[in-house]
C-alpha cells in the first residue's frame, strides 16, 4: 500500500511521550498507510534517541534532529516539507490532541471537497474541560479573536496546533511562511492566495500526558509577533524589529540612568577641576552598562525565546558574550556622543545617536554569538 499520510510532531523534551503515541496513532491508523516524523529541537532528555530506538522496530517512525535551531512552527514546515506522503498532519506529542480524529480528517482531504481539516478546541461538541487551564482557555479565546479580526480567517479555532492538508499545497507556499511563533495554521491561512475549504472537527482538548508545556508566559508575545512578521516582516525584518524594541526600552533607561548621574553628579564636577564633560562621560559609562545588562535580560525572555538561556552559569556565559560583542558598538557609543558635547551638540540628543551607532552592530553580532550558532 503507497504511503497516504505523514503525521508531523515538533517536540522538545517529549521523550517520555513517545512509545504511547505510536501505540495510540497504530490503533486509529488501522488500514492506513502512515508514517510519523518526530522533529525534535535537540531535547536534552533525548527525545531524538527514543524516536530513533523506536524507529528500529518500527521503520514508520522517522526523526529530524535539529541543531542549532529551534521553534514549532519552523519545526512543523520542516517536517512536511520532508516526507513523500501526499497528505501532512500536524499534531502535538504531548497527548492533548486525539489521534482518533486523524481518519476522518483524511477522509475530508481525500474526498476532494475540502482542502484542510482541523481540530478545534472551541467548535460545537468540543471541551476544554480535560485541560484543567481555564485561564489558558480565555487567553486562547482572546487570542483567537484578535486572528479573525486581522486575517479575516472565520474559524472558531485559527490558532489550534492540530490540523491536515495537502503536501502540494503547503510546499507551494512553504517559502513564504514566516515561521515564527508556534501557530503554523494561522500562519498558512494567512499565507496561501487561494481561500482554503476547510473541514472543522471538535476536539476534546486533553491535559498533558508528561513533560512540560512548550509554551511558557511569553504566549501572547510570540502570537503578536506572527502576526506583526505576516504584515510587516518583508519591510522590517521581525528578529531585527524585536531588537529595536527592546533596544527602545534600553534607550529609555539609558537615557533616566544618564539624567540621574547628571543631576547628581554634574554640579559636582561642573565646580571641580574636572572637565566639563566628565560628570557626561560618567554617566554615559553607567547608563550603557545599565541599559545592556536590561538589554539582555529582555533580549533572552523574548527576542530569543526559542533559545533562551537557562540556569546561573549559562546566564552569567551569555551576559559575558552580549557585554564582549557590545564593547565595541558601546565605545563607539560613548565616544561618538562624546565628541558631539564637545562641539556644542546637547546631551541627550548626542546620547541618542551614539546609541542608534552601536545598535546595529549589537544586534548583528549578538545574534550571531549570544543566541545563534555559537550561543547554544
Amino acid at each position: 500500500m503507497s504511503l497516504q499520510l505523514a503525521i508531523i510532531l515538533p517536540t522538545l523534551n517529549e521523550r517520555a511521550n513517545l512509545r504511547r503515541l505510536v501505540d495510540r496513532l497504530d490503533g486509529a491508523l488501522a488500514g492506513i498507510a502512515w508514517e510519523a516524523i518526530f522533529v525534535d529541537d535537540n531535547s536534552p532528555d533525548g527525545t531524538s534517541d527514543e524516536a530513533r530506538a523506536i524507529s528500529l522496530a518500527d521503520p514508520r517512525i522517522r526523526v529530524i534532529q535539529r541543531i542549532g535551531r529551534r521553534g514549532l512552527a519552523s519545526a512543523a514546515i520542516e517536517g512536511m516539507c520532508a516526507t513523500a506522503a501526499p497528505v501532512v498532519a500536524v499534531m502535538d506529542a504531548d497527548h492533548q490532541h486525539d489521534p482518533a480524529l486523524l481518519p476522518g480528517m483524511l477522509a475530508a482531504i481525500d474526498s476532494g471537497d475540502y482542502d484542510l481539516a482541523y481540530a478545534s478546541r472551541f467548535a460545537e461538541g468540543a471541551s476544554t474541560e480535560a485541560w484543567g487551564r481555564p485561564d489558558r482557555v480565555k487567553a486562547s479565546g482572546f487570542a483567537n479573536a484578535i486572528a479573525r479580526k486581522v486575517t479575516g480567517v472565520d474559524l472558531t479555532d485559527p490558532m489550534s496546533g492540530y490540523f491536515m492538508l495537502r503536501a502540494e499545497t503547503l510546499r507551494a507556499d512553504a517559502a513564504r511562511l514566516s515561521g515564527v511563533g508556534f501557530k503554523i495554521l494561522l500562519d498558512i491561512l494567512a499565507t496561501v492566495e487561494q481561500p482554503l475549504r476547510v473541514k472543522e472537527f471538535p476536539l476534546d482538548f486533553a491535559a498533558r500526558a508528561e513533560g512540560t508545556s512548550k509554551l511558557d508566559r511569553t504566549v501572547v508575545f510570540e502570537f503578536l509577533v506572527g502576526l506583526y512578521d505576516k504584515w510587516l516582516g518583508r519591510i522590517i525584518p521581525t528578529r531585527f524589529a524585536l531588537f529595536g524594541t527592546v533596544g527602545a526600552l534600553g534607550a529609555v533607561l539609558h537615557m533616566s540612568v544618564l539624567a540621574l548621574v547628571l543631576h547628581l553628579f554634574g554640579a559636582k564636577f561642573a565646580v571641580s577641576h574636572y572637565p566639563k564633560e566628565t560628570a557626561f562621560i560618567v554617566g554615559q559609562t553607567v547608563a550603557a552598562f545599565t541599559a545592556m545588562t536590561f538589554n539582555f535580560v529582555l533580549n533572552n525572555e523574548l527576542t530569543y525565546a526559542e533559545k533562551r538561556l537557562r540556569g546561573f552559569l549559562p546566564l552569567c556565559s551569555g551576559w559575558a558574550k552580549f557585554a564582549f560583542t557590545c564593547l565595541f558598538g558601546m565605545l563607539a557609543n560613548i565616544g561618538v556622543s562624546t565628541a558631539l558635547v564637545r562641539v556644542g551638540f546637547h546631551p541627550y540628543p548626542s546620547a541618542i545617536a551614539g546609541i542608534i551607532l552601536a545598535s546595529v552592530w549589537n544586534f548583528a553580532l549578538s545574534s550571531k554569538f549570544v543566541w545563534g550558532k555559537y550561543g547554544n
